[in-house]
This record gives C-alpha cells, sequence and structure tokens, in this order.
C-alpha cells in the first residue's frame, strides 16, 4: 500500500480526468427544489492527510448540504456521548438489503433500525441528540462537529426550507411506524432534527476535516465502530459491492457529497451532484475508486 500523502497534484487531476465522463449517466436530486439547482457536471475533491498536507483541485468553492453525510457524525456524537451499549439498544449494525428510505424493511425488522446509515436509523438517532428542541440539536451538533475538527459547518437556511416544502412522504411514513413501535420520545423534533442536520452545509474542504477526525492514528473505539458501519453501510445496498471494489470506509449523501476514509493516513472528499439510481454520486465514486488503484489504498 502506497501512502496518501504520497499523492500528487498530477495524480489527482489525471484520476478527475478519468471520471468526469460519468456526469452523463447520473441525475441531480430534483425532489428537493433547491438541491436540483446544482449544476451535474460540478465536480470537487479535497484530501485531507495526517502528517498535515492537503490537496485540492475541481470546484471547491460550492457550498453543499451534507444530508446523508452527516450520519456517521451524529452517530459518533452520540457514541462520545452515551456510550456504545445505550447507542447499540437504538438502532443496528447490519448493512441494509433495501432502499435508504425503506419502510417495508423497517417492518420486517420490527421497528428496530438496521444501521445508522439509512434513514430510519437516522431518524431515531436524531430523537436521541441533546437538547430540548430540534435548533438546540443542531447547534450543539454542529457547535461539536466545528470545534473538534476545524471546520466551518452551518445551517443553511434556505436549504432547510426547501426541504420543509417538500417533505419527504418515505421519512414521514418512517418516523410514523418508529412512533408507533415507541421508538420515539418526539416524533415531531425527532424528524425536525434529522431534517436540520441533514442542512447543515459546508465546502469540500470541511467535509474532508470531518473525515480526518475518523482517519485519526489514535484508532479509537468510536471511531473504529463508526468506520465499520461506514464501510459495510454507507452506500446502502451498493455498500457490500463497493466494499470489496473500493475497500474504504465511505458515506454519500443525495447532495453528491461522498467522503471515503483512510484509516491512519486521512481522508477524501469529493462533491459531485449527478447522481445513480441508489443515491450515491457516479462520478466522485469513480473517482475514488480511480484513486485508490492508483494508490493501492484498499484496506479489505
Amino acid at each position: 500500500m502506497k501512502k496518501l500523502t504520497s499523492l500528487t497534484k498530477t495524480q489527482l487531476l489525471t484520476c478527475i480526468q478519468q471520471t468526469t465522463s460519468q456526469f452523463d449517466t447520473g441525475k441531480v436530486c430534483d425532489r428537493i427544489p433547491q438541491l436540483a439547482k446544482a449544476n451535474p457536471s460540478w465536480f470537487a475533491v479535497h484530501v485531507c492527510c495526517i502528517p498535515g498536507q492537503t490537496y485540492s483541485l475541481g470546484n471547491t468553492e460550492c457550498v453543499f448540504p451534507l444530508m446523508s453525510v452527516i450520519k456517521p457524525f451524529s452517530f459518533l456524537y452520540l457514541l462520545e456521548q452515551m456510550g456504545a451499549d445505550t447507542v447499540l439498544q437504538w438502532v443496528g449494525v447490519e448493512p441494509s438489503d433495501a432502499a435508504f428510505n425503506s419502510l417495508d424493511q423497517l417492518i420486517t425488522d420490527g421497528g428496530h433500525p438496521r444501521n445508522p446509515m439509512i434513514n430510519s436509523g437516522a431518524i431515531t438517532l436524531a430523537d436521541k441528540l441533546p437538547g430540548k428542541t430540534a435548533s438546540d440539536r443542531t447547534y450543539n451538533l454542529c457547535q461539536w462537529l466545528n470545534q473538534l475538527t476545524d471546520s466551518q459547518l452551518y445551517l443553511d437556511e434556505i436549504m432547510l426550507a426547501s426541504v420543509r416544502a417538500s417533505r419527504s412522504p418515505a421519512n414521514q411514513a418512517l418516523v410514523n411506524y418508529l412512533a408507533e413501535q415507541n421508538r420515539l420520545d418526539n416524533p415531531e423534533i425527532a424528524l425536525d432534527t434529522y431534517e436540520q442536520i441533514c442542512c447543515l452545509s459546508g465546502k469540500v474542504e470541511d467535509l474532508a476535516l470531518l473525515g480526518k477526525i475518523l482517519a485519526g492514528a489514535n484508532n479509537l473505539h468510536h471511531h473504529r465502530i463508526v468506520n465499520a458501519v461506514m464501510l459495510t453501510c454507507g452506500l446502502y445496498q451498493a455498500s457490500a459491492k463497493f466494499a470489496i471494489k473500493i475497500g474504504l470506509p465511505m458515506k454519500s449523501g443525495i447532495s453528491g457529497g461522498l467522503l471515503a476514509i483512510v484509516p491512519n493516513q486521512g481522508a477524501i472528499a469529493c462533491y459531485s451532484p449527478a447522481l445513480d439510481s441508489i443515491g450515491n454520486s457516479v462520478a466522485a465514486i469513480a473517482f475514488i475508486a480511480t484513486l485508490t488503484q492508483k494508490l493501492e489504498l484498499n484496506i479489505s
């Protein structure tokens, strides 16, 4: 395995050039009007190495909501605040074999979310975040992450308004069923919190800084749990395929964000809003696959 620090800007540019043809095979999420405004040809990458080196190329000034890429970090926050024994009573760690917003799977599982990387799991954890209101919980999580990682995340109120105006019926159905199964303390606050934390926004550099914490050489217990769940669950029902093909803990979001962790070395963050049918960024995944092959970064 080569080191992430051996990466050159020439290699980075070559990898981007080899993967941008993927734009045409994807589609920008149009369910949320504000997301639909993104240009499908945008591409940005930022690499943060633990020793301190950074590499950036592309549309790095683009600001985007993390959407589902926030899920590993709300999971980490609760692990740090409550401990693994408590948190893992609320959600499982098993891979999903259905869509990220599947009600059928939640029903099959008796209301116990399969893992924290799908919507039912993330909504359940949003219900448990510290704070009386959804705004308190979002602020607390955002502040914790910014202080921990030196990132500059903020709540995009315009994006949040767009999410609320086009609220997902699937997410509402998940909340209703979780409430029926007594999995939520306050269903309305849980859903509001979930929508707010998904609208925490920043640049691709901010996402890489978040990932760098999970890549830390200290290999802390809670970080290992999050990385393991990202490896097996972070790309929804495509997770097993890419665990074999790429072999890095990764998490995607419908805004086009993608985070890959290279344990003990650093993090690679991409932004490219054209998605495949599952909800993963087509160009970002192709880029990570090309880069990991070039640098032999696969950990599996």
